[in-house]
């Protein structure tokens, strides 16, 4: 066999063999659960159902049930702080452009965090009354859902960390959260406009 032909075999096989991993992989990827009664959220240690908005589950190596959060901003907040576990499988959010009820998204609306397209800033608050992160599964919906609530579109990981752990005020667009105050907290005197 001529080296070539026998290098094109080798990438050929190699190329079966990982998209088999992957397809794989991808099945071994426990498949979101509906909410009952008995779900409660990780940092509130309430009810999650009794919650407004988009809900999360987070599926974490070695554990077989969800972790659950009362909103998606929760979730995303796990995902970013230090102390939590970073061996997230799966991460699981309610299609707010399928759910036709904010206050309790229907069973079948979940879908891949990680696919979504996620609405920040809106005037539609979640779980606690906190600002929320919703999330939808095509960007012409969430498009749709900006002319009605306001608000911007981002990628799963291009949310802003500020967005998610800071306080309730809108990030500025250097990611700070001093408003109309200078670097040091004192309020400008400028004038009015």
């Amino acid at each position: 066999m001529r080296p070539i032909a026998s290098k094109l075999l080798v990438c050929a096989a190699l190329a079966f063999a990982l998209t088999g991993c992957l397809e794989e992989t991808t099945a071994e990827l426990p498949p979101p659960q509906e909410i009952s009664r008995d779900a409660v959220g990780h940092y509130c240690g309430m009810i999650v159902v009794d919650h407004p908005g988009p809900k999360a589950q987070l599926f974490i190596a070695g554990l077989e049930h969800p972790v659950w959060f009362s909103s998606v901003r929760d979730a995303f907040a796990f995902m970013k702080l230090p102390g939590e576990a970073k061996n997230v499988r799966a991460i699981y959010v309610n299609d707010m452009g399928k759910a036709t009820n904010w206050t309790a998204p229907e069973d079948g609306t979940w879908i891949d965090a990680r696919k979504a397209y996620f609405v920040l800033g809106s005037d539609r608050r979640g779980g606690m009354g906190a600002k929320e992160t919703v999330p939808f599964s095509n960007k012409e919906t969430a498009n749709a859902f900006i002319a009605r609530h306001g608000g911007t579109i981002a990628a799963f990981s291009d949310i802003p960390v500020d967005y998610v752990l800071g306080d309730d005020e809108e990030p500025s667009p250097r990611g700070s959260h001093n408003g109309d105050r200078d670097d040091h907290g004192a309020k400008n005197q400028g004038s009015e406009s």
